[in-house]
């Protein structure tokens, strides 16, 4: 039985990176308090279980200091306004596979020559936030009125969803790591992200976030996009990040879903908050922690007013059960965007891509789900 040295250190730093405390492996692993106390080896069949298990490359635990592991765009996700250091390998593994997305995406779209995107970067923060919230809905085609008119706000975030693709946005929105549905993404640690590019920006939404809250983690990071900046963000509609671009983005993500103007108008103030939070919610199709935001924006609650009554909606919008389910391929496309499958599946039957690559890039691993992918996306 081939044994192999591994340092108690870089095994403490793949489980805490995991999150895993010693007693939460203690059935799979009873030795690993052995093994970190340098008691006893493990066995290569062993370690390479324990890899698989903390997520972490194997190769990683071989090395002779724990590796220092950063997300490879600006990070501006904080807690109480404290940087956060450390990312999950949820985290990491799910902007590394949205990076080789884009990078795909970004050849193809050189091929077949389409070209580079003009709002990409046409906005800097000396930019006025109303005209950048109004530029932003003019080029999606999607004004207030036409959300208003939508029934849910499911269909309101599929639309928005919808008109950011065929503008030149790629938008994926998963709750998971690729197709894993046992690696689910925490919304407590980043709620989305943006990666920049002229000819392939893409947008990442978690979704294991609400419905509404996704409205706004697109809305914030198209923002971005505007800036013609990548980054990684937990923003939300209450929230007071300290760096610039976070608040900007906040401020014009905040306007695009709910003009201050408008809401001026249609805010009653002699109502209950309550019944004023929800209809406001139902009417402009956003979440009921925005519409407490932009009352505060427009002077109908102090600030400390908004935190007692954001803390309070928090707790009961978490308090509510969602469900799961759907339709496979739908949820499929959802993860990947639209725009990204169809011109990976288009580029794979053309020959240009091999399935081996597609299969991987889109996150399953057999030629009926490919076709039926190909089905539901009408490509012929």
């Amino acid at each position: 039985m081939m044994r192999v040295e591994v340092k108690p250190e870089l095994l403490r730093w793949a489980r805490e990176r995991a999150g895993f405390s010693l007693g939460a492996l203690a059935d799979r692993f009873p030795q690993l308090p052995a093994w970190e106390g340098r008691e006893t080896r493990p066995t290569l069949t062993q370690i390479e279980r324990f890899a698989k298990v903390t997520r972490t490359p194997v190769g990683y635990l071989f090395l002779q200091e724990p590796p220092i592991e950063s997300v490879p765009i600006p990070d501006f996700r904080t807690v109480r306004n404290q940087h956060i250091s450390r990312p999950s390998p949820d985290l990491l593994d799910t902007l590394y596979l949205c990076q080789q997305r884009q990078e795909w995406y970004r050849d193809f779209a050189r091929s077949v020559g389409e070209e580079r995107l003009p709002f990409v970067g046409s906005a800097d923060l000396t930019s006025d936030i109303e005209a950048t919230a109004a530029r932003i809905r003019s080029a999606l085609g999607l004004d207030i009125e036409e959300r208003r008119e939508m029934p849910t706000r499911t269909e309101a975030l599929r639309r928005f969803i919808g008109r950011a693709d065929r503008l030149g946005v790629l938008v994926m929105v998963s709750g998971v790591v690729g197709s894993n549905n046992r690696r689910k993404l925490d919304p407590e640690e980043f709620r989305g992200f943006a990666l920049s590019d002229d000819l392939a920006p893409l947008v990442f939404i978690n979704g294991a976030d609400s419905r509404a809250a996704q409205m706004f983690t697109l809305a914030h990071e198209l923002a971005h996009v505007w800036l013609g900046q990548s980054a990684l963000s937990d923003a939300g509609p209450v929230s007071a990040p300290s760096h610039g671009v976070e608040l900007w983005s906040n401020r014009v993500a905040a306007e695009f879903l709910v003009p201050l103007a408008v809401l001026r108008d249609e805010y009653q103030k002699s109502s209950e908050l309550r019944f004023e939070v929800d209809r406001l919610a139902r009417r402009f199709k956003v979440s009921t922690l925005v519409i407490l935001r932009r009352i505060h924006d427009a002077g109908g609650l102090t600030q400390e007013q908004l935190w007692l009554a954001y803390q309070e909606e928090l707790e009961r919008l978490q308090a509510i059960l969602r469900g799961s389910g759907g339709d496979f391929y739908l949820t499929q496309t959802a993860r990947v965007g639209k725009r990204f499958a169809r011109a990976l599946v288009v580029s794979t039957l053309e020959g240009q891509t091999l399935h081996r690559d597609a299969f991987r890039l889109l996150g399953i691993a057999k030629l009926e789900t490919f076709r039926g992918l190909e089905r539901s996306l009408g490509v012929t």
